[in-house]
């Protein structure tokens, strides 16, 4: 993605997608044009500006926002599919749409009707991209209802995207009475400090670094689903979890599409076979367990794909419900479907993304090629909640019949 050219303009003069399919299809250039220079960006740690300016110019920042407002109007079925592309072409980018779209459904959850309406028009109109101050880890953010407004303070030690974005989703809780709220305020705050301390092994364009927040104002308006300082909770509010889960599932499934082609297309140019097989082979490509060792992947990888577009099926029909119509078992068998898809996909994935050294050969390892981005990227985020608790999840559910309790990770 050239630093000094807008690739996006290459859409300015076509109709805006209209299917899902062709919404996809929009994700998959997105995807081409990130691919290109995806290792030296990874490199260059720069905040990814113009990244983020490739994914609204192709309009996939307001996927689903409302179509009265410019959106497009689509579906979570799309939007996950979307992650996947997007991430098939640079893991950090895929990650920051994700969470762009599961923030920015975030109000639809909890959210009184006017709040949503006003929040939708907001980002859709303007073609706002979210980032989020949200790490159940740390210590949550310190709440002060101060009369007519609430005040945020305190620090978080990681976050996604909020340097890069245009609003800020910030969670905190009540000192008192231990009550959690958000509401979603301005990037540019000049109480939202960013730390620039994200110098991990991968996803390293995510801008997951610290933040500061020194009272942060906001109006009790803003706090999200709050009616006379009162909030009711529903399952149907409890979603965001699951929602996240699934984001992460479909781009480590992208990250994983993308070291499957960087492995094929290395061995198809470049693998050549081993010169002692005895077999007068030519290339790497003729090679029995090159061959055997590329289906074995990709026969998992599809595999894992079809149970995380069944996940995401069947999520979706409850992100598009009415509210009082979600069960806490329905939530509770989307969030153990969720688990299992993903599982499989953070297990493919770290397969792919080592196996493919066996598959290319020992030139594959210079720094040149750049197949590590693949791993790295999916090591490090997959770290983000233990799988084998997912694992357990899954077991409990198949053994015992317990379906999860909603907690920040389930």
């Amino acid at each position: 993605m050239s630093r000094t050219e807008n690739p996006a303009s290459r859409w300015s003069d076509q109709r805006p997608p209209e299917t899902a399919d062709e919404w996809i299809k929009r994700a998959r250039e997105v995807a081409g044009i990130l691919g290109e220079d995806a290792v030296a960006r990874d490199r260059a740690g720069l905040p990814p500006h113009q990244e983020v300016a490739l994914l609204k110019e192709a309009g996939l920042v307001t996927l689903m926002g409302p179509v009265e407002h410019g959106g497009a109007g689509q579906n979570w079925i799309t939007a996950y599919r979307v992650v996947r592309e997007v991430a098939s072409g640079d893991g950090s980018i895929g990650q920051l749409l994700g969470h762009h779209y599961a923030w920015a459904w975030a109000m639809r959850l909890v959210g009184t009707p006017e709040q949503i309406a006003e929040t939708e028009e907001h980002y859709t109109t303007n073609n706002f991209f979210f980032g989020g101050v949200v790490n159940p880890r740390d210590a949550d953010l310190l709440v002060t209802d101060d009369g007519d407004a609430l005040v945020f303070r305190g620090k978080k030690f990681f976050s996604t995207g909020s340097k890069v974005s245009d609003l800020t989703l910030l969670e905190g809780a009540f000192a008192d009475t231990g009550r959690h709220v958000f509401a979603v305020v301005p990037s540019a705050h000049e109480g939202i400090v960013f730390g620039d301390d994200w110098d991990n092994l991968g996803q390293r364009l995510t801008e997951s670094g610290s933040v500061e927040i020194n009272d942060v104002r906001v109006p009790w308006s803003a706090a999200a689903g709050y009616v006379d300082k009162q909030f009711e909770q529903t399952a149907y509010g409890t979603l965001n979890a699951p929602t996240f889960q699934l984001v992460f599932t479909n781009f480590y499934l992208g990250i994983a599409q993308s070291a499957m082609r960087a492995g094929l297309a290395y061995t198809r140019g470049h693998t050549r076979a081993w010169p002692y097989g005895g077999e007068g082979k030519r290339s790497g490509a003729e090679e029995f367990y090159v061959l055997e060792g590329y289906g074995d992947l990709q026969s998992k990888l599809w595999a894992a794909e079809t149970l995380a577009d069944a996940a995401g099926v069947n999520l979706a029909q409850l992100l598009h419900s009415e509210r009082n119509a979600v069960t806490a078992e329905q939530r509770g068998r989307a969030a153990v479907l969720i688990a299992a898809a993903k599982q499989r996909a953070i297990e493919v994935g770290l397969e792919v993304a080592n196996r493919i050294y066996e598959l290319t050969g020992a030139r594959a390892t210079a720094n040149s090629v750049g197949l590590d981005i693949h791993w790295r990227n999916l090591r490090t985020h997959s770290l983000h909640d233990p799988i084998a608790y997912k694992r357990t999840e899954v077991g409990r559910y198949a053994l015992l019949g317990e379906l999860p309790a909603p907690t920040a990770y389930t």
